[in-house]
């Protein structure tokens, strides 16, 4: 996990190097697969990398990417000296980053300016920093719910997004419910979660009692956060929630007490607006 981390930070880092026009396609490099799966590379060994140079493979069709909003990245990257692989995060899980040149790389963020999601890019970086040079595919993530609405239960709290995608939960009138609540405010079209599974989410936590938010993914620089679910790492009505539920869902969950698991709050009815965006391992390595 920390070498694909640091790695992820060397390629980075790598685009403050000279980039040569995007959609000029490198000679002799060839990627096949699909956005959203590991893809496959083709290229002579060893192949020479003097400057780096970025292509956009397959331009996204979701919402365009935004300065200072968050970016999720899933990469796949080979040494460009003998091909062996350097960087994986669809075996583990995609990598969260404002979306600035700070956090970017200058060319990097460049390369993804003017991008949208489902968009696939391919980048060639000399090597730097003790890192060889490497081919890399990065796949541009959704970092809110996509797919259909779903229209809840009457009594439940109402949830309405902002134009990023941010939910603010309104509580209604009456005593809370006394069990688990699980309602999908939004189906996605991903594969079902697994139990075992770690899943990348942006979700907001409110009191029933008052609306008061206690826990947000979505506040400064709203990035998701991944923990692995179905195996007790998070609370019970966590893991009842989310598994088999969609990738790419939003889920409404209304947690009795002692269900939701936050400290300090064990005594109240916590409710949750999560985000399900991705969902890497598992059993299967799904």
């Amino acid at each position: 996990m920390r070498r694909v981390t640091v790695l992820l930070v060397a390629l980075v880092l790598a685009t403050t190097a000279a980039c040569t026009p995007a959609n000029e396609t490198p000679p002799d490099v060839q990627v096949s697969g699909d956005p959203g799966s590991a893809p496959e590379l083709s290229f002579p060994t060893p192949y020479a990398v003097p400057t780096q140079r970025v292509e956009v493979l397959v331009p996204g069709d979701g919402p365009a990417l935004e300065p200072g909003q968050p970016v999720l990245l899933d990469f796949y990257a080979e040494s460009a000296e003998d091909a062996s692989v350097i960087g994986d995060t669809y075996s583990s899980e995609p990598r969260p980053f404002v979306m600035s040149a700070e956090a970017l790389g200058p060319d990097l963020f460049a390369a993804l300016s003017g991008q949208s999601v489902g968009a696939r890019i391919l980048q060639l970086a000399p090597a730097r920093q003790g890192y060889p040079a490497t081919v890399a595919v990065y796949d541009v993530l959704p970092t809110r719910a996509t797919g259909e609405p779903v229209t809840p239960r009457e009594g439940l709290p109402t949830v309405t997004l902002a134009a990023d995608g941010e939910p603010t939960i309104t509580m209604p009138d009456g005593d809370p419910p006394s069990e688990n609540v699980v309602q999908p405010l939004i189906r996605g079209s991903g594969p079902q979660v697994q139990a075992g599974q770690a899943v990348t989410v942006q979700y907001v936590g409110a009191t029933w009692t008052d609306g008061t938010v206690f826990d947000s993914t979505w506040t400064d620089d709203k990035l998701p956060a991944t923990f692995p679910i179905g195996v007790g790492s998070v609370p019970d009505g966590w893991d009842e929630g989310i598994v088999e539920q969609t990738v790419g869902s939003q889920v409404l969950l209304v947690l009795p007490p002692g269900q939701g698991g936050e400290a300090g709050l064990n005594d109240q009815t916590l409710v949750y607006v999560v985000d399900i965006l991705a969902a890497s391992g598992g059993p299967e390595g799904s």
